[in-house]
């Protein structure tokens, strides 16, 4: 691969390397990881810095919900990276605070209500090793949650079998019938606007140019195939490569440019309460039906009871999966199933107000694997896309793993899996016969126009579900 390095500050001369279409989690990850190697970047969003699906995440870093595989292995990397990067970056100091200026927008308007306004927390992204709880309450449900903890201790993860009697020590509130419990100390969660912000903060100060309102449409080719430009709505942008990271607009985009991708948008709901006192919620607690409906490639509605609280004290309730395209409804039978959900886990909390609720679109493939690498249909088209749920914890890997290929350096796990044209696509026999459905109105952010792009309902976007019609977690 042959790359132009330029140093570090010094603004990009001529065109860049390499264009990064979405500036949400992934996006800026590899942005980040691309200019810190000195490659020439300038990074693309139709919409405000990382206002798509990143604005409509909860932040979570997971190894609770992975089985052993690729997928734990990326993710194993990235939890160990994530606290070393925003060390490096000064989350938000070393590069300037991320909520100034145009950062300030993304912040104020996608999580200003859902976390409170909070700032600060370590390093300045509000990272927690909070640690997580999976609970079972039922005994089938325990016999399956000690064989998943066993398996994945098998692999490397830290994970703790807690007694029925020893659950009320890590979690004061939680319901007395539990059967079994897992503690996970290496889950944690971070502010996703708040990191992806500063990681694009970072990619600028290297002289990057990050611009937003800018409808990426396809790419032009040479004679041999291989991308020479980003078509946009300002006019053709010249590049070496170009890298999709377009989250469930990703199919989208893929197919723009000649190399259909089948990458399709899981609705997701989440609901936010009013502030609660310290210690409420202590840790990430979630049902251990969540890695069942995480796992799950049905299209029709998945819910799973997932209870966590922010440096705002107000508490998150997930989880909801859903297939719907791109239909951005609010759907009230959704937010009273997550209600009912929780307050299995949490019985006080039916007597919580629910301030607000959003939803988003996480982008699902097939086999539930991310796809990180250069599409050898089109040559200089690079993806990094496909993460679904898990965008947030995965990305400093997936950057790493992206850039340290496209430099030709050794790669940080073993990309195999992770391939364009591995079976679990389908892509093999026919690609042509791969097609995105309910693809909306085409690509060019991290979510096109979803959730954060004055189209969907952010969290405190003001377009969600404001009261939720009343509810309370007393439905």
């Amino acid at each position: 691969m042959r790359v132009t390095r330029v140093q570090t500050g010094q603004p990009v001369v001529g065109h860049p390397d390499v264009i990064v279409v979405g500036s949400g989690i992934i996006g800026a990850a590899c942005a980040e990881s691309l200019t810190r190697r000195g490659i020439r970047v300038t990074v693309l969003d139709r919409g405000p810095l990382a206002s798509g699906t990143t604005a409509s995440g909860e932040g979570n870093l997971l190894v609770s919900d992975k089985p052993p595989g690729p997928e734990l292995a990326l993710t194993q990397a990235s939890l160990e990276r994530w606290p070393r990067l925003l060390a490096e970056l000064g989350g938000g100091g070393a590069y300037g605070d991320a909520r100034d200026g145009a950062y300030g927008a993304a912040f104020d308007g996608a999580h200003g209500g859902a976390y409170g306004g909070a700032r600060g927390g370590a390093y300045g992204c509000e990272y927690e090793a909070k640690g997580g709880l999976v609970v079972a309450l039922e005994d089938a449900g325990a016999q399956r949650l000690r064989a998943f903890a066993a398996a994945q201790r098998g692999a490397g993860v830290q994970v703790h079998d807690i007694s029925p009697d020893e659950v009320s020590t890590y979690e004061p509130h939680l319901t007395p019938g539990v059967r079994a419990a897992a503690y996970y100390p290496q889950d944690a969660q971070l502010q996703p606007v708040l990191a992806a912000t500063t990681l694009l903060a970072a990619v600028r100060a290297r002289g990057a140019e990050v611009r937003t309102g800018v409808t990426a449409l396809g790419v032009e080719q040479a004679a041999d195939g291989r991308v020479t430009a980003v078509r946009t709505c300002a006019g053709p942008l010249p590049c070496g490569a170009v890298v999709n990271a377009c989250g469930p607009w990703a199919g989208r985009f893929a197919e723009a440019a000649g190399a259909p991708l089948p990458v399709l948008p899981r609705r997701g709901m989440v609901l936010v309460t009013t502030a609660l006192p310290p210690g409420t919620v202590r840790h990430k607690v979630y049902d251990a039906g969540y890695v069942g409906a995480v796992g799950s490639g049905e299209a029709d509605l998945r819910t799973s009871a997932v209870v966590e609280s922010t440096h705002g004290g107000t508490v998150l309730i997930g989880s909801s999966r859903q297939r719907v395209g791109f239909d951005a409804t609010v759907r009230v039978a959704v937010l009273r199933e997550l209600a009912r959900n929780a307050m299995a886990l949490f019985p006080a909390l039916g007597r919580v107000p629910v301030i607000r609720a959003y939803g988003g679109f996480r982008p699902y493939t097939p086999d539930h694997l991310p796809v990180i690498g250069e599409d050898p249909r089109r040559p200089g088209l690079w993806h990094a896309t496909g993460h679904e749920g898990a965008g947030i914890g995965l990305a400093a890997a997936t950057g790493e793993l992206l850039a340290g290929l496209y430099a030709g350096e050794p790669p940080l796990v073993d990309p195999a899996p992770f391939r364009v044209d591995r079976p679990g696509l389908g892509l093999g026999a026919d690609p042509e016969r791969i097609r995105t459905s309910g693809s909306g109105s085409g690509p060019g952010s991290d979510s096109g126009s979803g959730p954060g792009s004055g189209a969907g309902p952010g969290p405190g976007s003001g377009s969600g579900a404001e009261g939720s019609e009343g509810l309370s977690c007393s439905v």
